[in-house]
């Protein structure tokens, strides 16, 4: 494994605590990893960026697929799935997601998660684009992930799970062989812990989520700064699929200068019914796919994005009038809420919505067991790359490849755990440096970069646009890197520098493979290179963090994933 000995600049560690397992992120993967491993004995430490419950999963509306319904089988789910991934996802990956997924949901209602039934007592289910069966499973109508993440905090302060809440982890610990040893995390405001400290174990999870904050309009909350990916290149692992950026189709309109996390109008609304139409009332789905409104989400945000384009309009609408009054306020009060808080009435009037960034598809690439590149680290959840999703994630598999790939880490931890033991192997982390050697960015640079990655790799690419985008990107990159090297100052050293910086990183990775595919395949939409090509492009794009900081960029030979051994050196440019 090739280390980057890259680290951000930050204080050196003031306290630490030790552990069998760290934890990073308190969403759905983060939280059932960190009960399995507390029932298998091992102590484990959780560290979350914001509150227990502050992450992505809380937002979710739609709910968890998995083949619960009646004639339904994990079959049916794989090639539902397979269909949405446009040949790049694994198939042994999504084979073990459809196929231990209604277990893992049947684990998550035990351990306290309650969903929506019917008037029988059974689970209720509902559709979504992409899916040819009702096989979604929800809650409070459209508050999903709020019950999910309700059961499993509960569960884990029940357990007496140790958390780290206001925690941003900075970088992997690394013992002399290369293998994790635990993370440096800084802790904002004051507690039992405060300041840079660092946590010691010999397994990392992380679960931290996604990165749509890298653009300005996201249904991602403000902690989605893509810091886990960020991390892990840092620390010498490898990200795939990153130019797989899912944008949902129907995000609450507020105008075309808004940014930050905008509200989402899940697709479960579609999926009872409601109709796309634009100003004139025309149903521009119909005819364009056999599901029409109901297609892979990627369909359903071009459709809508040329639509914009050939009407010169800045969104379009979602009609959904014919639900009536009670409907809406049984089945999707969130959503209804949320739209009377920016003065708009579905029950009366169709809602304005036009794409935004959503779902990142690709990450930390990982085997079957969640085991990255570098040993001892692991990733689950949305900031993995588990070969589930494939060009474009299916409408509620996320949730679902949270539960079924964190329980894969702990069956691995639990038996490298127990060999480890034989040996009494106390990792020893690789001592702090004393100067910075890695440039931070200026609070400012968020702002920047956001507007460089809408413009040039939002839902319509081209070379050019990415070209821009790169060459924007770079700059800033350079600038802080002389600024460093000519007077040996950088930004101040704090949450808004670091999570600036991570997204540099991110962004540099995502518009350096956006650039390379040069296709269209699944949400990666190139306007240069229309079409889907399988004979060069049915394959991954696999990225490194080089020492000096510079890209080290691979395509695979197939669509197959290869091992996720160490690192060796390869033909790379």
């Amino acid at each position: 494994m090739t280390s980057t000995g890259i680290r951000l600049h930050a204080p050196a560690p003031g306290w630490s605590i030790d552990a069998d397992v760290v934890v990073v992120g308190s969403g759905v993967a983060g939280l059932t990893a960190a009960l399995r491993c507390e029932a298998a004995g091992l102590t484990t430490v959780v560290v979350t960026k914001a509150l227990l419950d502050d992450g992505s999963t809380r937002w979710a509306q739609g709910g968890v697929a998995a083949a619960l319904g009646e004639g339904d089988t994990p079959e049916q789910h794989l090639d539902d799935t397979l269909v949405a991934g446009v040949g790049l996802c694994d198939e042994d990956a999504v084979r073990i997601l459809v196929t231990e997924g209604p277990d893992a949901v049947r684990r998550l209602i035990s351990t306290g998660a309650h969903f929506d039934t019917d008037a029988d007592g059974g689970i209720e289910l509902t559709r979504e684009g992409g899916h040819h069966r009702r096989r979604i499973v929800h809650a409070g109508g459209d508050a999903t992930g709020a019950e999910i993440s309700r059961a499993l905090v509960e569960a884990a302060r029940a357990r007496g799970v140790r958390m780290i809440e206001n925690a941003l982890v900075l970088d992997l610990l690394t013992d002399a062989e290369g293998r994790a040893a635990g993370v440096t995390l800084h802790v904002m405001g004051e507690g039992q812990h405060d300041g840079v400290g660092a946590v010691h174990a010999p397994a990392v999870v992380l679960a931290t989520g996604g990165m749509g904050q890298v653009f300005s309009a996201t249904t991602n909350p403000a902690v989605s700064t893509g810091d886990g990916v960020a991390l892990a290149l840092r620390a010498g692992a490898e990200v795939s699929d990153l130019e797989f950026v899912q944008f949902h189709p129907t995000v609450l309109f507020l105008g075309a200068d808004a940014e930050g996390q905008q509200p989402l109008v899940s697709e479960a609304v579609r999926g009872e019914g409601a109709h796309l139409v634009d100003a004139a009332g025309v149903r521009f789905m119909v005819g364009q796919h056999e599901l029409a409104e109901l297609a892979p989400r990627d369909i359903v945000a071009k459709a809508i994005t040329r639509r914009m384009q050939e009407q010169d309009a800045e969104h379009m609408f979602l009609d959904a009038r014919h639900f009536g009054a009670d409907m809406w306020e049984h089945r999707f009060p969130t959503i209804l809420a949320a739209c009377r808080a920016h003065g708009i009435d579905p029950v009366t009037e169709p809602i304005p919505i036009a794409p935004a960034a959503h779902y990142a598809s690709g990450g930390v690439r990982t085997d079957a067991r969640g085991r990255t590149t570098v040993p001892g680290l692991y990733a689950c959840g949305e900031v993995a790359c588990t070969g589930v999703h494939g060009a474009n994630r299916l409408a509620s598999n996320s949730l679902l490849e949270g539960l079924v790939y964190a329980e894969r880490i702990v069956a691995d931890i639990t038996e490298r755990h127990a060999a480890d033991r034989l040996h009494a192997r106390v990792p020893a982390p690789v001592p702090h440096p004393d100067e910075p050697d890695h440039p931070l960015q200026t609070p400012e640079a968020r702002f920047a970069i956001q507007r460089i990655m809408t413009e040039g790799a939002g839902v319509l690419r081209s070379a050019e646009s990415l070209t821009r985008a790169a060459e924007q990107l770079q700059r800033l990159h350079t600038e802080a890197r002389e600024a460093l090297a000519e007077n040996g100052k950088t930004a101040e050293p704090g949450v808004d520098t670091w999570e600036a910086t991570n997204l540099l990183c991110v962004a540099r990775v995502l518009v350096e493979a956006a650039l390379r595919r040069a296709e269209t395949r699944g949400c990666h939409w190139r306007e240069d290179h229309a079409d889907r090509d399988d004979a060069n492009w049915r394959r991954h794009i696999v990225v490194r963090l080089n020492p000096d900081r510079s890209l080290a960029v691979r395509t695979t030979d197939t669509a197959d994933f290869p091992p996720t051994r160490p690192h060796q050196p390869s033909q790379e440019q």
